[in-house]
C-alpha cells in the first residue's frame, strides 16, 4: 500500500464524516490488543497541540486495556468493511478473536506501541495526554436519558496526534 502524511486539519472534516458510520480504534498494552468500533470522537487543538478524544465506555473490553496504554489509533477505512465495523463494534475481545474473524492485520505504528489496521483510509497515531471518566452530576439530562440510561458511562481519551497518514 502507498502511504502519504497529511496534516490533520486538511482532512478533519472529512475524517469526522467517516468516523460517524464506524473507525478502529486500536489500542495495545501490557494486558493485551484488541480493536473496537467508535462512532464518536473529536479533532481539535488543545494545549497547544492537535488531539483527537475517543470515548469508551468501562464496560467494553478494551477499556481495561486503554486504562494500561500510553497511546492509542484510530483507522478510518475508505475501503468497504461494513462487515468489519459492524462486528468489532457489537462483540466482545473478551469473547472472540476479532482479528482472526474479521480477517484483519495490523501494521506496526510509527510513533506508537498501539498497531494501525492495515486498510486503505486515514490512520492516526495518538499518545495519551489525559483522560476523564464521565461525571453524571455534569450531564445534560436528556443525554442521560437517551445516551446512558443503564448508566454504562465513558471514559474520555485525549490522544496527541503525532502521526497522521493516508493509506491508499
Amino acid at each position: 500500500m502507498k502511504m502519504k502524511h497529511v496534516d490533520y486539519k486538511t482532512i478533519a472534516q472529512n475524517v469526522m464524516e467517516r468516523i460517524s458510520k464506524g473507525a478502529f480504534l486500536t489500542v495495545k498494552s501490557s494486558v493485551g490488543l484488541n480493536t473496537m468500533t467508535i462512532g464518536w470522537a473529536t479533532i481539535g487543538y488543545i494545549w497547544r497541540k492537535p488531539v483527537m478524544m475517543v470515548a469508551v465506555r468501562t464496560s467494553r473490553h478494551t477499556f481495561s486495556i486503554i486504562e494500561k496504554a500510553k497511546d492509542f489509533t484510530v483507522s478510518i477505512p475508505t475501503a468497504d468493511m461494513k462487515k468489519e465495523i459492524a462486528f468489532c463494534g457489537t462483540k466482545s475481545g473478551r469473547d472472540y478473536e476479532k482479528f482472526k474473524e474479521c480477517n484483519l492485520t495490523t501494521v506496526v505504528g510509527q510513533q506508537v506501541a498501539s498497531p494501525i489496521i492495515e486498510t486503505p483510509g486515514f490512520h492516526f497515531e495518538c499518545k495519551i495526554v489525559y483522560k476523564t471518566a464521565m461525571d453524571s452530576e455534569f450531564l445534560d439530562e436528556s443525554y442521560q436519558k437517551l445516551l446512558y440510561s443503564d448508566r454504562d458511562y465513558h471514559t474520555l481519551y485525549f490522544g496527541e496526534i503525532v502521526a497522521c497518514y493516508e493509506k491508499e
